[in-house]
């Protein structure tokens, strides 16, 4: 959807030439999310305003869609793609719904569509349209003005979307509130979004690509799981941070990591089987599935191996549960608070689908790790 080949942008200084954007090439598909990092005079926001040509390159060419947009008209072009910046830049002296119309004013919307467009995207904001409609700018909180940012760059329904930091002035609750509001909106919009950020967490929340800069050049472009667990560099494994193992940990859902096949005893099973099939497969604890699927219990090897009669005279509830589509952060953390090294999935509808343990993770992350070095080897 978004191609950038070679893209470069020299400045004249005072002492000659300073080359801000480096022959940068990368492809961003339909209805992603590319996160543009890295520190600070690195290239990411030049590279941002040349996709909209607020900055001219000095060489190279950008592409949406297939097409050349240095065909383009530069007025078109503009009102073809969303931009947010992280200070809003609302008009003060017109009310939200004329700030958010604005945009499908200049391409010549009827009133009556102009109108539901803005109410409907009030909405996707959460913002509701009888109470924010006619107020100004100045009577809005950060947060409301940075939704309002988002949606009236949404309004021509642009299928581009260019953001330069759009939460980085909200306090850190606030920001996080917008962050999962505007993913639920990416769901059903699927835009395309280069977004620049300086903040490893945000990009690794929100990307599906992160691409990092260094010095005008363009260092890593991968998944955010990929930049963590293979850093192309020393300088972009310094970046991501010392702890981006556990970075990693809000990427892998505990579906895809969890034992889906454990073994299960049902309520009037007899200790003794639970007891041997408990020593066999190693557990030390065995999940009690009710006729419906879901949890009744959890008999231990310790109870087992001391007591007789069936399983579910003996069983106790498990102290927590997560669900398949969890991130393993989200288990991590219930194993740590309730003391646990294991913890029972379930799905939505609350049936049993397996366990996961620290061993599970910790093996997962280390497998990535050691599939790594092979191929580094075997190159």
């Amino acid at each position: 959807m978004i191609r950038l080949d070679n893209l470069t942008k020299v400045f004249e200084t005072q002492n000659g030439t300073s080359v801000a954007v480096d022959h940068v090439s990368m492809n961003v598909s339909e209805g992603e999310i590319c996160i543009l990092l890295g520190p600070s005079g690195c290239g990411k926001t030049t590279t941002l305003k040349m996709i909209n040509r607020i900055i001219s390159p000095s060489s190279g060419r950008v592409f949406i869609d297939g097409k050349d947009t240095s065909d383009s008209d530069t007025t078109t072009l503009r009102r073809e793609i969303g931009y947010v910046i992280q200070q809003i830049g609302l008009f003060p002296n017109m009310t939200i719904e004329e700030n958010i119309g604005i945009v499908p004013k200049l391409l010549g919307w009827d009133r009556a569509r102009t109108a539901k467009r803005v109410c409907d995207l009030l909405e996707m904001v959460a913002l509701d349209p009888a109470v924010f409609l006619k107020r100004f700018p100045k009577e809005l909180s950060g947060g409301q003005q940075q939704r309002i940012g988002v949606a009236r760059a949404l309004a021509a329904d642009p299928p581009v979307l260019l953001m330069d930091e759009p939460f980085g002035a909200i306090d850190p609750i606030n920001r996080e509130v917008i962050q999962d509001e505007f993913l639920k909106m990416q769901c059903k919009l699927k835009k395309t979004i280069l977004f620049v950020s300086h903040d490893i967490n945000e990009a690794v929340k929100m990307g599906d690509k992160i691409a990092i800069f260094r010095s005008g050049k363009l260092e890593q472009f991968d998944t955010p799981d990929n930049v963590l667990a293979h850093p192309a560099s020393t300088f972009i494994a310094d970046f991501v941070g010392n702890d981006r193992t556990l970075k990693r940990l809000s990427l892998l859902r505990v579906g895809a990591v969890m034992d889906a096949n454990p073994p299960q005893v049902h309520p009037g099973s007899p200790l003794a089987p639970a007891m041997a099939l408990m020593r066999e497969t190693g557990y030390e604890s065995i999940i009690v599935v009710n006729p419906h699927g879901g949890i009744a219990g959890v008999v231990y090897k310790s109870t087992a191996e001391a007591q007789s009669g069936n399983c579910d005279e003996h069983q106790c509830l498990p102290k927590v549960t997560v669900q398949v589509d969890d991130d393993l952060r989200t288990a991590v953390s219930q194993m740590f608070t309730h003391d646990l090294s294991w913890l029972p999935v379930v799905d939505a509808a609350g049936l049993y689908k397996g366990y996961i343990t620290q061993h599970h993770i910790t093996r997962t992350l280390r497998q990535t790790y050691h599939d790594r070095r092979e191929e580094e080897q075997a190159q």
